[in-house]
C-alpha cells in the first residue's frame, strides 16, 4: 500500500555539481602562496640553525669585535660574538654570542670561556697563531648536568682542560713562595704536572694551592706522599754546613713543586682534591711522622747566638729532637734574666735493651708513662743538654745530649709546667767564665800603687848598686894583694898534701902496714866472738882442756 505522504524516489531531481571556494581563486595566486610557505620554512630553519644566545662577562673587550670574533672548541668553530656592550655597573663588559645548536650541550654550569691572544707567562709563550688569524674565545666544556646561559669569562687561560687524564690535589702552605700558575710539578726530577691555581685563605694566614698531576704519576700519590717547594735555588745554612739544592733550570726560573712517598709506607691511591701540606724543603718533608713528642724547656748559661729554631737536638750525632723556639724570661725573685730554649724530643727514637743485648719486648703500657720512665732513667744516669757549635765555617749551634757522670744529681718535675730539662755548660763557656773571673780580680789589683812602689824600689836598688860598685873598687885596690898571697899559701899546702899522699911516700907505707894489722885483729875478734857464741860457759870455766 502506497503512502501518498512519502515522495517517490524516482520523482526526485538529479544532483547538480557545486564549485569549491579554492576553485574560484585564479591560478596566479598559487605561486605567491608557495613563496610564502617557502619563506616561513626558511625562517624557521634559520631560527633553528642559529642556535642558543649566551652572555659572557669579561673585564675588558680587548682584541674582540662583534660579528668577527669566533668561538671555538678544540679549534672547531661553534659560535660567533654578536654584540659587545658595557655592563650597567661599568665594571665588566658583556659579550653576547650565538652558539650553534649542535654545540648547545656544552653550555653547562662548569663550562669555561677565555680569550686566546698572544701571552707570555710562566707556562711559556702561547697564542702566537692569533697574530695572523686574530683573537678568539676558546671553550672548555664542562661535565655538569645543570644548563646555563650566563657565564663569567676567565682572564687567564686554564692550565689543564677537561679530558686530560690525571687528578687535581690541594696543597696548604704558609706562603706561596716563588710558585705561580703554570709552575711545574716534579716526581723524581720528571715533569709530572703543573700548578693550576692558588688563593689566599680566609683570614690571610695561609694559601691554598691547586696542582694537577698527570696520569700515570697520579697513581703514586698515596697516604705516605709528601709535597715540598722545589722553587729556584734552595740554599740553607745550618749546623751541618751550607747546603745547595735545586731541581732543574725550569724550576730555577719559574719555581716548582716536588713530591715523593716516604720510604717503607705503601698505601692505596688517593682520590682527587685530597688535601696535603706543602713543606718548605725536602728535609722537612721526608722526615718520618713522630708518633710521640715531648716538649721541654732548657736554660743555658752561655750565649744563644747562632742557635735558631729548627736546629737539631742530637744524641751522639743522631737526631732525637728539634729546637722549636727561643725566648727571654725575667725571674723576679732572683732579679735575673733567663733564656729558655723550647725543644721537642722524640723518645720513640731511643730503644731500650736488656743487659744481654736483646731488644726489650713491647709491653702494653701507657706511652706517656713509658716515655717518662725512659727520660727519668737517662737523666738519673747523667743525661744533660749542652750547646755546641756544629760547623766552624757557619758558626751554627745545636743542642747536644750526652751522659755526664760527674754532673750534679737532677730530676725532671713532671708536675710543673713547662718541663725543664737539665743542662750543663760547655768547656768554652767555663773558660770564658774563668777568664772573666780573672779579669774581675785583676781589676781589683792596685796597679798604680804597685807601680809607684816598684819605681821607689828600683831607685833604691840603683843606689845600692852604685854603692856596691864603689865597694868592689875599694876591694880591688886594697884586698886583692892579700887574697893573692893567701892563694899562694893554699897552693903550697896542697902541694905538700899531694906529696904526702904519693904511693912511694913513707906515710903511704906506714898507713898500709897499720891497715893490715887492723885487718888481722878484726879477724881474731870475729873468731873469738864465734867461739863465745858456741861456748858461752868458757867465760866462767875457761877453755876446755886448760888447767884450772
Amino acid at each position: 500500500m502506497n503512502d501518498p505522504t512519502i515522495p517517490n524516489l524516482d520523482d526526485l531531481p538529479a544532483p547538480l555539481p557545486t564549485s569549491s571556494r579554492w576553485s574560484r581563486l585564479p591560478l596566479i595566486w598559487i605561486l605567491p602562496v608557495v613563496v610564502v610557505l617557502a619563506g616561513i620554512f626558511v625562517v624557521i630553519h634559520e631560527l633553528l640553525a642559529q642556535g642558543v644566545n649566551i652572555e659572557i662577562s669579561f673585564l675588558s673587550a680587548e682584541d674582540m669585535e662583534a660579528n668577527r670574533t669566533k668561538i671555538r672548541y678544540k679549534d672547531v668553530e661553534i659560535g660567533e660574538v654578536r654584540d659587545i656592550h658595557v655592563a650597567k655597573d661599568r665594571k665588566t663588559v658583556i659579550v653576547t654570542a650565538m652558539i650553534h645548536r649542535d654545540a648547545s650541550d656544552y653550555l653547562v654550569d662548569d663550562t669555561r670561556f677565555w680569550v686566546v691572544r698572544p701571552r707570555v707567562s710562566a707556562a711559556g709563550v702561547t697564542g702566537l697563531g692569533t697574530l695572523v688569524s686574530g683573537a678568539y674565545i676558546s671553550v672548555d666544556a664542562g661535565t655538569s648536568t645543570e644548563r646555563k646561559r650566563v657565564f663569567v669569562g676567565m682572564e687567564v687561560p686554564p692550565i689543564v682542560t677537561a679530558g686530560v687524564p690525571g687528578r687535581e690535589y690541594v696543597l696548604h702552605a704558609p706562603n706561596l713562595g716563588s710558585l705561580s700558575i703554570g709552575s711545574l710539578v716534579f716526581y723524581r726530577h720528571i715533569t709530572a704536572g703543573q700548578v693550576v691555581g692558588y688563593e689566599l685563605d680566609r683570614g690571610g694566614s695561609a694559601v691554598t694551592i691547586k696542582v694537577f698531576v698527570n696520569a700515570p704519576f697520579d697513581t703514586f700519590v698515596t697516604g705516605g706522599t709528601r709535597f715540598w717547594q722545589a722553587s729556584g735555588i734552595d740554599m740553607s745554612i745550618s749546623s751541618d754546613g751550607v747546603k745547595l739544592r735545586t731541581e732543574s733550570l725550569t724550576s730555577i726560573l719559574q719555581g716548582g713543586v716536588d713530591f715523593q712517598s716516604l720510604p717503607g709506607i705503601t698505601t692505596d691511591e688517593l682520590p682527587a682534591d685530597t688535601p696535603f701540606t706543602l713543606y718548605p724543603d725536602e728535609d722537612r718533608a721526608m722526615r718520618p711522622d713522630e708518633t710521640e713528642t715531648r716538649t721541654f724547656v732548657m736554660y743555658f748559661k752561655g750565649s744563644l747566638r747562632s742557635l735558631s729554631p729548627g736546629a737539631p737536638v742530637e744524641l751522639h750525632g743522631i737526631d732525637v729532637g728539634e729546637v722549636r723556639s727561643l725566648g727571654v724570661e725575667y725571674d723576679r725573685d732572683a732579679g735575673a734574666l733567663r733564656f729558655p730554649v723550647t725543644v721537642d724530643l722524640y723518645p720513640q727514637r731511643i730503644r731500650g735493651r736488656k743487659p744481654g743485648g736483646a731488644q726489650t719486648p713491647p709491653v702494653k703500657v701507657d706511652p706517656e708513662t713509658s716515655s717518662r720512665k725512659l727520660v727519668d732513667s737517662l737523666v738519673a744516669h747523667g743525661l744533660r743538654a749542652e750547646l755546641k757549635t756544629g760547623n766552624l765555617l757557619t758558626g751554627q749551634k745545636y743542642v747536644d745530649l750526652d751522659i755526664h757522670p760527674d754532673a750534679p744529681a737532677e730530676k725532671i718535675w713532671w708536675t710543673d709546667e713547662p718541663w725543664v730539662f737539665p743542662t750543663v755548660s760547655n768547656g768554652l763557656d767555663e773558660i770564658q767564665d774563668s777568664v772573666a773571673s780573672i779579669a774581675r780580680k785583676l781589676d781589683k789589683v792596685p796597679f798604680d800603687q804597685i807601680s809607684y812602689r816598684l819605681l821607689s824600689t828600683m831607685s833604691s836598688l840603683e843606689k845600692a848598686l852604685k854603692s856596691t860598685d864603689q865597694l868592689m873598687r875599694h876591694v880591688d885596690s886594697s884586698v886583692a894583694p892579700q887574697v893573692e898571697a893567701t892563694l899562694a899559701e893554699a897552693q903550697g899546702a896542697m902541694k905538700n898534701a899531694k906529696d904526702l899522699m904519693a904511693q912511694d911516700s913513707p906515710l903511704q907505707s906506714d898507713l898500709g902496714a897499720t891497715l893490715l894489722q887492723l885487718s888481722r885483729a878484726a879477724k881474731s875478734l870475729a873468731a873469738l866472738a864465734d867461739y863465745l857464741e858456741r861456748h858461752p860457759e868458757s867465760l866462767l870455766h875457761g877453755k876446755p882442756g886448760d888447767s884450772p
